[in-house]
C-alpha cells in the first residue's frame, strides 16, 4: 500500500482496478492546508493520459505487475506473438503494445513480457541486439556530401545509420535504447 508521499515519477499504482503508471509528478505546498501531489498518470492498458490531484492523506494499491522472460516467435498482420520459456503458453500483443521494439525483434530472441493480472501490456527488449544487414547501397569514395555514414536496411526493416565499410550480409550490433549503430559483429 503506498501514500500520496511514495508517488514519484515511474511508479506503478492502481486505480479503480486499471494499472496506471506515473509520468509527471508536482508537490505543492500552498500557504495553508494540505500538501498536495499533482500527478499525470498514464493507463497501462488503454494507453489513456489524465492529470490528478492527490491530498497527503490519499493511499493508492501497488499494480499487481510482473516481467517474464519469453521468446519472440513471429508477427502475424499486427499481432507479435510471444512463448513463455516455462510453460510454452502462447500471448501476442498489438502492434501498439510492441511499439519501437518491433524494430529489433527477430526469431527466438528473448525478451521480458510486462504482465497485468496474466494480460500482457509491453515488452523490455535486450539492451544490445545482433541483426543482419539487407540492403546497403555501396559507398562511393570521396562522397564528402553525405559525411561519414550512409544508411543501410536491417533484416527487421529498420533503417540505420552506419560507417561506410558496412556492407550487405554483415552481421552488426544495435543499441535498443537509442537505436543506433554500435559495432560489427565477427562470426
Amino acid at each position: 500500500m503506498y501514500t500520496a508521499s511514495d508517488l514519484k515519477k515511474g511508479l506503478r499504482i492502481k486505480i479503480d482496478n486499471e494499472p496506471y503508471v506515473i509520468t509527471e509528478f508536482n508537490f505543492v505546498k500552498p500557504g495553508k492546508g494540505q500538501a498536495l501531489y499533482r500527478c499525470k498518470l498514464k493507463n497501462m492498458i488503454t494507453g489513456s493520459q489524465f492529470e490528478r490531484t492527490f491530498r497527503s492523506v490519499d493511499t493508492f494499491d501497488q499494480a499487481d505487475l510482473q516481467q517474464k522472460k519469453m521468446q519472440y516467435l513471429y508477427a502475424d498482420g499486427k499481432k507479435y506473438y510471444f512463448m513463455d520459456n516455462e510453460t510454452y503458453e502462447q500471448v501476442f500483443l498489438v502492434e501498439e503494445q510492441v511499439g519501437d521494439a518491433k524494430n529489433y525483434l527477430i526469431d527466438n530472441l528473448e525478451v521480458e513480457v510486462l504482465l497485468y493480472e496474466d494480460r500482457p501490456l509491453g515488452i523490455s527488449v535486450p539492451n544490445f541486439v545482433d541483426l543482419i544487414v539487407t540492403r546497403a547501397d555501396p559507398w562511393a569514395k570521396g562522397d564528402t556530401v553525405s559525411g561519414n555514414t550512409k544508411p543501410v536496411i536491417l533484416q527487421t526493416g529498420y533503417k540505420v545509420q552506419v560507417p561506410p565499410f558496412i556492407e550487405e550480409g554483415e552481421k552488426i550490433r544495435i543499441d535498443t535504447r537509442t537505436g543506433e549503430y554500435l559495432t560489427r559483429v565477427k562470426g
